[in-house]
Protein backbone atom coordinates (compact mmCIF):
# COMPACT_ATOMS: atom_id res chain seq x y z
CA UNK A 1 0.00 0.00 0.00
CA UNK A 2 1.62 3.30 -1.04
CA UNK A 3 -1.32 6.08 -0.43
CA UNK A 4 -4.70 5.66 2.13
CA UNK A 5 -7.37 8.36 1.51
CA UNK A 6 -10.22 9.49 3.99
CA UNK A 7 -13.75 9.62 3.36
CA UNK A 8 -14.79 13.23 4.22
CA UNK A 9 -19.10 12.84 4.54
CA UNK A 10 -20.02 10.15 6.90
CA UNK A 11 -23.28 9.13 6.73
CA UNK A 12 -25.28 8.00 9.18
CA UNK A 13 -28.93 7.33 8.61
CA UNK A 14 -30.81 4.30 7.29
CA UNK A 15 -28.32 1.71 6.95
CA UNK A 16 -24.99 3.56 7.91
CA UNK A 17 -23.59 3.95 10.77
CA UNK A 18 -20.11 5.83 9.94
CA UNK A 19 -20.50 8.77 12.04
CA UNK A 20 -20.39 6.48 15.31
CA UNK A 21 -16.95 4.66 14.02
CA UNK A 22 -15.01 7.08 11.95
CA UNK A 23 -12.97 10.70 11.90
CA UNK A 24 -13.70 12.75 8.64
CA UNK A 25 -11.33 13.87 6.05
CA UNK A 26 -10.34 17.67 6.68
CA UNK A 27 -9.11 18.10 3.38
CA UNK A 28 -9.28 17.41 -0.19
CA UNK A 29 -8.49 13.99 -1.00
CA UNK A 30 -5.51 14.43 -4.23
CA UNK A 31 -3.09 11.43 -5.81
CA UNK A 32 -0.73 12.65 -8.14
CA UNK A 33 -0.08 10.04 -10.54
CA UNK A 34 2.06 10.00 -13.67
CA UNK A 35 1.80 13.74 -14.36
CA UNK A 36 -2.26 13.80 -13.61
CA UNK A 37 -3.58 15.12 -10.53
CA UNK A 38 -6.57 12.86 -9.44
CA UNK A 39 -9.21 13.86 -7.11
CA UNK A 40 -10.12 10.95 -4.50
CA UNK A 41 -13.66 10.82 -3.34
CA UNK A 42 -15.25 8.09 -0.93
CA UNK A 43 -18.88 6.77 -1.59
CA UNK A 44 -20.93 9.74 0.46
CA UNK A 45 -18.39 12.29 -1.02
CA UNK A 46 -19.98 12.61 -4.44
CA UNK A 47 -23.79 12.61 -3.13
CA UNK A 48 -24.09 16.37 -2.06
CA UNK A 49 -24.22 18.74 -4.87
CA UNK A 50 -26.09 21.60 -4.01
CA UNK A 51 -27.56 21.85 -7.90
CA UNK A 52 -28.56 18.32 -7.70
CA UNK A 53 -30.39 18.07 -4.47
CA UNK A 54 -33.26 20.26 -3.29
CA UNK A 55 -32.47 19.33 0.28
CA UNK A 56 -28.76 18.46 1.19
CA UNK A 57 -27.36 16.57 4.06
CA UNK A 58 -24.26 18.33 4.46
CA UNK A 59 -22.77 21.87 4.61
CA UNK A 60 -19.57 20.45 2.82
CA UNK A 61 -19.04 19.23 -0.81
CA UNK A 62 -15.71 17.34 -1.13
CA UNK A 63 -16.37 17.24 -5.21
CA UNK A 64 -16.32 21.41 -4.93
CA UNK A 65 -13.06 21.07 -2.97
CA UNK A 66 -11.56 18.57 -4.86
CA UNK A 67 -12.37 20.95 -8.59
CA UNK A 68 -10.83 24.29 -5.98
CA UNK A 69 -8.02 21.72 -5.59
CA UNK A 70 -7.70 21.76 -9.21
CA UNK A 71 -8.09 18.13 -9.73
CA UNK A 72 -7.70 16.91 -13.34
CA UNK A 73 -10.41 13.84 -12.87
CA UNK A 74 -12.61 12.78 -10.17
CA UNK A 75 -12.49 9.28 -8.80
CA UNK A 76 -15.00 8.12 -5.88
CA UNK A 77 -14.81 4.60 -4.46
CA UNK A 78 -18.42 3.61 -3.71
CA UNK A 79 -19.63 0.71 -1.80
CA UNK A 80 -23.00 2.41 -2.70
CA UNK A 81 -26.37 -0.75 -2.32
CA UNK A 82 -28.68 -2.02 -4.69
CA UNK A 83 -32.45 -0.55 -4.29
CA UNK A 84 -34.66 -0.20 -7.16
CA UNK A 85 -34.22 2.61 -9.66
CA UNK A 86 -31.07 3.87 -8.08
CA UNK A 87 -28.73 3.62 -10.78
CA UNK A 88 -30.56 5.68 -13.23
CA UNK A 89 -30.31 8.08 -10.24
CA UNK A 90 -27.05 7.83 -9.92
CA UNK A 91 -25.77 8.28 -13.47
CA UNK A 92 -28.20 11.90 -13.98
CA UNK A 93 -26.22 12.70 -10.55
CA UNK A 94 -22.87 11.92 -11.87
CA UNK A 95 -23.85 13.57 -15.36
CA UNK A 96 -24.93 16.77 -13.60
CA UNK A 97 -21.89 16.72 -11.70
CA UNK A 98 -19.22 16.64 -14.92
CA UNK A 99 -21.28 18.75 -16.82
CA UNK A 100 -21.50 21.44 -13.71
CA UNK A 101 -17.53 21.23 -13.15
CA UNK A 102 -16.23 20.40 -16.44
CA UNK A 103 -14.26 17.30 -15.17
CA UNK A 104 -14.58 13.33 -15.49
CA UNK A 105 -15.86 11.07 -13.40
CA UNK A 106 -14.48 7.90 -12.77
CA UNK A 107 -17.23 5.88 -10.47
CA UNK A 108 -16.25 2.49 -8.82
CA UNK A 109 -18.57 0.12 -7.18
CA UNK A 110 -18.78 -2.49 -5.23
CA UNK A 111 -20.43 -5.61 -6.59
CA UNK A 112 -21.90 -8.48 -4.05
CA UNK A 113 -24.50 -9.10 -1.17
CA UNK A 114 -23.55 -8.61 2.50
CA UNK A 115 -25.93 -9.66 4.73
CA UNK A 116 -28.93 -7.30 4.25
CA UNK A 117 -26.92 -5.05 1.41
CA UNK A 118 -26.72 -5.76 -2.20
CA UNK A 119 -24.39 -4.05 -4.26
CA UNK A 120 -25.07 -4.23 -7.78
CA UNK A 121 -21.59 -2.77 -9.39
CA UNK A 122 -22.48 -0.81 -12.03
CA UNK A 123 -19.20 1.10 -12.42
CA UNK A 124 -19.21 3.70 -14.77
CA UNK A 125 -17.24 6.28 -16.47
CA UNK A 126 -18.74 9.98 -17.87
CA UNK A 127 -16.72 12.74 -19.74
CA UNK A 128 -16.21 16.41 -18.87
CA UNK A 129 -19.62 17.19 -20.93
CA UNK A 130 -21.71 15.02 -18.39
CA UNK A 131 -21.50 11.91 -21.32
CA UNK A 132 -21.71 8.45 -20.00
CA UNK A 133 -18.74 6.46 -21.83
CA UNK A 134 -18.49 3.61 -20.35
CA UNK A 135 -20.47 1.21 -18.03
CA UNK A 136 -19.57 -2.20 -15.98
CA UNK A 137 -22.05 -4.52 -16.12
CA UNK A 138 -24.37 -4.95 -13.13
CA UNK A 139 -24.97 -7.47 -10.45
CA UNK A 140 -21.99 -9.18 -11.39
CA UNK A 141 -17.93 -8.53 -11.29
CA UNK A 142 -16.89 -7.11 -13.97
CA UNK A 143 -13.34 -5.26 -15.31
CA UNK A 144 -13.40 -2.21 -17.58
CA UNK A 145 -10.83 -0.14 -18.82
CA UNK A 146 -11.07 3.57 -19.78
CA UNK A 147 -8.16 5.77 -20.67
CA UNK A 148 -7.94 9.51 -19.24
CA UNK A 149 -6.81 10.75 -22.39
CA UNK A 150 -9.71 9.63 -24.99
CA UNK A 151 -12.37 8.45 -22.83
CA UNK A 152 -13.37 5.48 -24.60
CA UNK A 153 -14.92 2.94 -23.17
CA UNK A 154 -17.60 0.02 -23.64
CA UNK A 155 -21.22 0.55 -22.55
CA UNK A 156 -22.64 -2.78 -21.01
CA UNK A 157 -26.51 -3.10 -21.84
CA UNK A 158 -28.59 -3.45 -18.95
CA UNK A 159 -32.19 -3.86 -17.67
CA UNK A 160 -33.31 -1.45 -15.50
CA UNK A 161 -37.13 -2.45 -15.28
CA UNK A 162 -37.92 -2.94 -11.28
CA UNK A 163 -38.94 -6.53 -11.91
CA UNK A 164 -35.42 -7.29 -13.74
CA UNK A 165 -33.04 -5.08 -10.83
CA UNK A 166 -35.00 -7.03 -8.24
CA UNK A 167 -34.82 -10.56 -9.76
CA UNK A 168 -30.81 -10.16 -10.13
CA UNK A 169 -30.44 -8.52 -6.82
CA UNK A 170 -32.31 -11.60 -5.14
CA UNK A 171 -30.38 -13.84 -6.81
CA UNK A 172 -27.16 -12.28 -6.33
CA UNK A 173 -27.56 -11.75 -2.40
CA UNK A 174 -29.13 -15.16 -1.74
CA UNK A 175 -25.75 -16.58 -3.83
CA UNK A 176 -23.28 -14.64 -1.96
CA UNK A 177 -25.86 -15.24 1.37
CA UNK A 178 -25.21 -18.49 1.77
CA UNK A 179 -21.74 -18.86 0.09
CA UNK A 180 -20.19 -16.42 2.54
CA UNK A 181 -22.02 -18.12 5.60
CA UNK A 182 -19.97 -21.59 4.66
CA UNK A 183 -22.98 -23.21 2.91
CA UNK A 184 -23.87 -24.81 -0.27
CA UNK A 185 -27.66 -25.84 -0.07
CA UNK A 186 -30.37 -24.80 1.16
CA UNK A 187 -34.24 -25.83 1.73
CA UNK A 188 -37.16 -23.98 2.30
CA UNK A 189 -41.11 -25.46 2.90
CA UNK A 190 -42.50 -25.59 -0.45
CA UNK A 191 -46.55 -25.09 -0.08
CA UNK A 192 -47.91 -24.44 -3.86
CA UNK A 193 -48.31 -20.86 -3.09
CA UNK A 194 -46.65 -17.80 -5.23
CA UNK A 195 -44.46 -16.53 -2.16
CA UNK A 196 -42.43 -20.00 -1.84
CA UNK A 197 -42.44 -21.02 -5.75
CA UNK A 198 -40.22 -17.43 -6.29
CA UNK A 199 -37.96 -18.22 -3.61
CA UNK A 200 -37.77 -21.33 -5.13
CA UNK A 201 -37.04 -19.97 -8.32
CA UNK A 202 -34.38 -17.43 -7.11
CA UNK A 203 -32.62 -20.28 -4.97
CA UNK A 204 -32.13 -22.58 -7.86
CA UNK A 205 -31.23 -19.49 -10.12
CA UNK A 206 -28.77 -18.50 -7.60
CA UNK A 207 -27.10 -21.88 -6.53
CA UNK A 208 -28.57 -24.43 -8.99
CA UNK A 209 -31.31 -26.71 -8.39
CA UNK A 210 -29.48 -29.24 -7.35
CA UNK A 211 -28.27 -27.54 -4.29
CA UNK A 212 -32.28 -26.42 -3.31
CA UNK A 213 -34.99 -28.93 -1.53
CA UNK A 214 -38.42 -27.82 -1.87
CA UNK A 215 -40.37 -29.75 1.79
CA UNK A 216 -44.09 -30.50 0.76
CA UNK A 217 -45.68 -30.68 4.54
CA UNK A 218 -49.48 -30.87 3.84
CA UNK A 219 -52.06 -30.72 6.75
CA UNK A 220 -56.04 -32.03 6.22
CA UNK A 221 -56.45 -28.32 5.00
CA UNK A 222 -54.19 -28.92 2.49
CA UNK A 223 -55.99 -28.70 -1.43
CA UNK A 224 -54.87 -31.54 -3.68
CA UNK A 225 -54.32 -28.01 -6.04
CA UNK A 226 -51.93 -27.34 -3.76
CA UNK A 227 -49.70 -30.31 -3.94
CA UNK A 228 -49.80 -30.69 -7.62
CA UNK A 229 -49.08 -26.59 -8.03
CA UNK A 230 -45.86 -27.51 -5.76
CA UNK A 231 -44.78 -30.79 -7.20
CA UNK A 232 -45.07 -29.00 -11.01
CA UNK A 233 -42.69 -25.66 -9.52
CA UNK A 234 -40.38 -28.34 -8.29
CA UNK A 235 -40.43 -29.91 -12.10
CA UNK A 236 -39.91 -27.08 -13.85
CA UNK A 237 -37.06 -25.50 -11.87
CA UNK A 238 -35.64 -29.44 -11.51
CA UNK A 239 -35.08 -29.11 -7.66
CA UNK A 240 -35.58 -32.25 -5.65
CA UNK A 241 -38.60 -32.85 -2.79
CA UNK A 242 -39.68 -34.63 0.13
CA UNK A 243 -43.00 -34.43 2.12
CA UNK A 244 -44.28 -34.64 4.90
CA UNK A 245 -47.49 -35.17 6.15
CA UNK A 246 -48.35 -33.18 9.64
CA UNK A 247 -51.78 -34.31 10.55
CA UNK A 248 -50.43 -37.03 12.61
CA UNK A 249 -48.24 -34.50 14.49
CA UNK A 250 -51.27 -31.55 14.62
CA UNK A 251 -53.54 -34.35 16.37
CA UNK A 252 -50.92 -34.93 18.87
CA UNK A 253 -50.89 -31.31 19.91
CA UNK A 254 -54.56 -31.16 20.44
CA UNK A 255 -54.63 -34.06 22.42
CA UNK A 256 -51.45 -32.95 24.79
CA UNK A 257 -53.11 -29.37 24.75
CA UNK A 258 -57.03 -30.76 24.94
CA UNK A 259 -57.17 -30.25 28.99
CA UNK A 260 -55.22 -26.80 29.27
CA UNK A 261 -57.57 -25.79 26.17
CA UNK A 262 -60.00 -27.39 27.64
CA UNK A 263 -63.65 -24.59 27.84
CA UNK A 264 -61.70 -22.15 24.62
CA UNK A 265 -62.96 -22.41 21.38
CA UNK A 266 -60.20 -22.94 18.35
CA UNK A 267 -58.89 -19.64 17.20
CA UNK A 268 -55.71 -18.16 15.96
CA UNK A 269 -53.38 -20.26 18.44
CA UNK A 270 -54.72 -23.88 16.11
CA UNK A 271 -53.25 -21.90 13.19
CA UNK A 272 -49.95 -20.67 14.11
CA UNK A 273 -49.65 -24.62 15.99
CA UNK A 274 -49.64 -25.99 12.35
CA UNK A 275 -46.95 -23.19 11.32
CA UNK A 276 -44.84 -24.09 14.00
CA UNK A 277 -44.99 -27.58 13.46
CA UNK A 278 -43.58 -26.52 9.50
CA UNK A 279 -40.92 -24.55 11.46
CA UNK A 280 -39.71 -26.88 13.44
CA UNK A 281 -39.78 -29.95 10.80
CA UNK A 282 -37.67 -27.33 8.09
CA UNK A 283 -35.24 -26.44 11.18
CA UNK A 284 -34.63 -30.32 12.18
CA UNK A 285 -34.13 -30.94 8.04
CA UNK A 286 -31.62 -27.53 7.88
CA UNK A 287 -29.85 -29.36 11.33
CA UNK A 288 -29.63 -32.12 9.84
CA UNK A 289 -28.77 -31.54 6.25
CA UNK A 290 -26.60 -29.09 6.44
CA UNK A 291 -28.65 -26.50 4.33
CA UNK A 292 -29.42 -22.95 5.37
CA UNK A 293 -33.41 -22.63 5.33
CA UNK A 294 -34.85 -19.90 3.12
CA UNK A 295 -38.11 -18.29 4.58
CA UNK A 296 -40.70 -17.17 2.30
CA UNK A 297 -42.60 -14.00 3.46
CA UNK A 298 -43.06 -11.56 1.64
CA UNK A 299 -43.18 -7.75 2.57
CA UNK A 300 -46.31 -7.20 3.13
CA UNK A 301 -47.22 -10.03 5.44
CA UNK A 302 -44.15 -9.04 7.20
CA UNK A 303 -45.21 -5.49 7.61
CA UNK A 304 -48.57 -6.12 9.07
CA UNK A 305 -47.32 -9.43 11.41
CA UNK A 306 -49.34 -12.00 8.88
CA UNK A 307 -46.95 -14.49 9.49
CA UNK A 308 -45.85 -17.24 12.77
CA UNK A 309 -43.17 -15.84 14.76
CA UNK A 310 -41.37 -20.03 15.24
CA UNK A 311 -42.86 -21.22 12.55
CA UNK A 312 -43.17 -19.55 8.61
CA UNK A 313 -40.67 -16.76 9.71
CA UNK A 314 -38.03 -19.23 10.80
CA UNK A 315 -35.21 -19.79 8.76
CA UNK A 316 -31.31 -18.34 7.88
CA UNK A 317 -32.24 -16.24 5.07
CA UNK A 318 -35.72 -13.77 4.41
CA UNK A 319 -35.30 -13.43 0.55
CA UNK A 320 -38.25 -11.63 -0.56
CA UNK A 321 -38.70 -9.74 3.08
CA UNK A 322 -38.58 -6.47 1.30
CA UNK A 323 -40.59 -7.77 -2.05
CA UNK A 324 -44.37 -6.38 -1.82
CA UNK A 325 -47.13 -8.90 -2.15
CA UNK A 326 -48.06 -6.91 -5.86
CA UNK A 327 -44.22 -6.92 -6.52
CA UNK A 328 -43.60 -10.70 -6.26
CA UNK A 329 -46.90 -11.57 -9.05
CA UNK A 330 -45.11 -8.98 -11.08
CA UNK A 331 -41.61 -10.85 -10.62
CA UNK A 332 -43.67 -13.82 -11.16
CA UNK A 333 -45.02 -12.90 -14.78
CA UNK A 334 -41.68 -11.08 -15.64
CA UNK A 335 -39.62 -14.75 -15.04
CA UNK A 336 -42.46 -16.53 -17.31
CA UNK A 337 -42.37 -13.76 -19.89
CA UNK A 338 -38.16 -13.31 -19.93
CA UNK A 339 -37.65 -17.29 -19.94
CA UNK A 340 -40.11 -17.61 -22.81
CA UNK A 341 -41.36 -20.23 -20.60
CA UNK A 342 -44.22 -21.67 -17.63
CA UNK A 343 -41.56 -21.47 -14.82
CA UNK A 344 -43.88 -20.57 -12.43
CA UNK A 345 -47.28 -22.23 -13.10
CA UNK A 346 -50.26 -19.82 -14.23
CA UNK A 347 -52.54 -21.87 -11.60
CA UNK A 348 -50.06 -20.65 -8.69
CA UNK A 349 -50.21 -17.11 -10.27
CA UNK A 350 -53.64 -16.83 -10.77
CA UNK A 351 -55.20 -18.66 -7.26
CA UNK A 352 -56.01 -16.81 -4.36
CA UNK A 353 -53.40 -16.46 -1.78
CA UNK A 354 -54.04 -18.68 1.46
CA UNK A 355 -52.26 -20.07 4.25
CA UNK A 356 -54.56 -23.28 4.33
CA UNK A 357 -54.59 -22.84 8.29
CA UNK A 358 -58.42 -23.34 7.90
CA UNK A 359 -60.71 -24.89 5.86
CA UNK A 360 -61.64 -22.30 2.56
CA UNK A 361 -59.06 -19.84 4.11
CA UNK A 362 -57.67 -16.80 2.02
CA UNK A 363 -55.59 -14.34 2.98
CA UNK A 364 -58.19 -11.59 2.41
CA UNK A 365 -60.15 -12.78 5.16
CA UNK A 366 -57.53 -11.38 7.08
CA UNK A 367 -56.13 -8.54 5.20
CA UNK A 368 -57.09 -5.66 2.58
CA UNK A 369 -56.96 -6.28 -0.79
CA UNK A 370 -53.00 -6.45 -1.51
CA UNK A 371 -53.11 -3.55 -3.94
CA UNK A 372 -54.31 -1.62 -1.45
CA UNK A 373 -52.47 -2.63 1.37
CA UNK A 374 -49.02 -2.07 -0.40
CA UNK A 375 -50.56 1.28 -1.65
CA UNK A 376 -50.70 2.02 2.15
CA UNK A 377 -47.59 0.47 3.20
CA UNK A 378 -45.23 1.76 0.36
CA UNK A 379 -46.78 5.30 1.38
CA UNK A 380 -46.04 5.06 5.43
CA UNK A 381 -42.48 3.00 5.14
CA UNK A 382 -40.73 4.56 2.08
CA UNK A 383 -42.32 7.50 1.43
CA UNK A 384 -42.72 8.51 5.09
CA UNK A 385 -46.31 9.72 4.92
CA UNK A 386 -48.59 10.04 7.80
CA UNK A 387 -51.68 8.83 8.40
CA UNK A 388 -53.42 11.84 7.81
CA UNK A 389 -51.20 12.30 4.77
CA UNK A 390 -52.32 8.82 3.36
CA UNK A 391 -55.78 9.49 4.27
CA UNK A 392 -55.83 12.44 2.12
CA UNK A 393 -55.12 10.67 -1.01
CA UNK A 394 -58.36 8.74 -0.98
CA UNK A 395 -57.67 5.83 0.94
CA UNK A 396 -60.25 4.86 3.63
CA UNK A 397 -59.57 5.98 7.02
CA UNK A 398 -60.41 2.61 9.00
CA UNK A 399 -58.28 0.65 6.63
CA UNK A 400 -55.57 2.86 6.58
CA UNK A 401 -55.38 3.48 10.47
CA UNK A 402 -55.95 -0.66 10.94
CA UNK A 403 -53.06 -1.44 8.08
CA UNK A 404 -50.97 1.42 10.51
CA UNK A 405 -51.91 -0.47 13.94
CA UNK A 406 -50.84 -3.48 12.14
CA UNK A 407 -47.41 -2.89 11.66
CA UNK A 408 -46.83 -1.20 15.43
CA UNK A 409 -47.81 -4.22 17.27
CA UNK A 410 -46.02 -6.51 14.81
CA UNK A 411 -42.31 -4.94 15.62
CA UNK A 412 -41.46 -7.54 17.92
CA UNK A 413 -41.74 -10.33 15.41
CA UNK A 414 -39.62 -8.38 12.80
CA UNK A 415 -37.18 -8.10 15.65
CA UNK A 416 -37.07 -11.52 15.63
CA UNK A 417 -37.30 -12.39 11.70
CA UNK A 418 -34.39 -13.65 9.37
CA UNK A 419 -32.27 -11.26 7.95
CA UNK A 420 -33.86 -10.31 4.95
CA UNK A 421 -32.53 -8.81 1.07
CA UNK A 422 -33.14 -4.74 0.76
CA UNK A 423 -34.35 -3.35 -3.02
CA UNK A 424 -36.44 -0.41 -1.59
CA UNK A 425 -35.62 2.40 -0.61
CA UNK A 426 -36.97 1.26 3.48
CA UNK A 427 -36.86 -2.17 4.54
CA UNK A 428 -37.06 -3.72 7.51
CA UNK A 429 -33.61 -4.46 8.12
CA UNK A 430 -30.93 -2.85 9.23
CA UNK A 431 -31.53 0.36 8.67
CA UNK A 432 -35.17 0.47 10.16
CA UNK A 433 -35.09 1.14 14.22
CA UNK A 434 -38.56 1.25 15.95
CA UNK A 435 -39.35 0.50 19.27
CA UNK A 436 -41.36 -2.63 20.61
CA UNK A 437 -42.77 -1.10 23.92
CA UNK A 438 -43.66 2.32 22.79
CA UNK A 439 -47.14 3.12 24.52
CA UNK A 440 -47.26 5.55 26.71
CA UNK A 441 -47.69 5.45 30.51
Amino acid sequence: MERSFHKTLLPTYDVFDEDRYFEPANQPQILELKGARLGISICEDIWNDRDFWKRRRYHTDPVEELVKANARAIINLSASPFTIGKQMHREAMLAGIAQKYGIPIFYINQVGGNDDLVFDGRSCVFDARGHLVARARGFEEDLIAVELEDLAGTIEEDDFSPESEIWRALVLGTRDYVHKCGFSDVLLGLSGGIDSSLVAAVAAEALGPENVLGVLMPSPYTSRASIEDAEAVAKRLGIRTISIAITDIMSSFDRKLALPFHGREKDVTEENIQARIRGNLLMALSNKYGSVLLTTGNKSEIAVGYCTIYGDMSGGLAVISDVPKSMVYRLANWLNSSRRQEIIPATIISKAPTAELRPGQTDQDSLPAYEVLDRILEKYIEQHQSKDEIIAQGIDAETVARVLRLVKIAEFKRKQAAPGLKVTDRAFGSGWRMPIACRAW
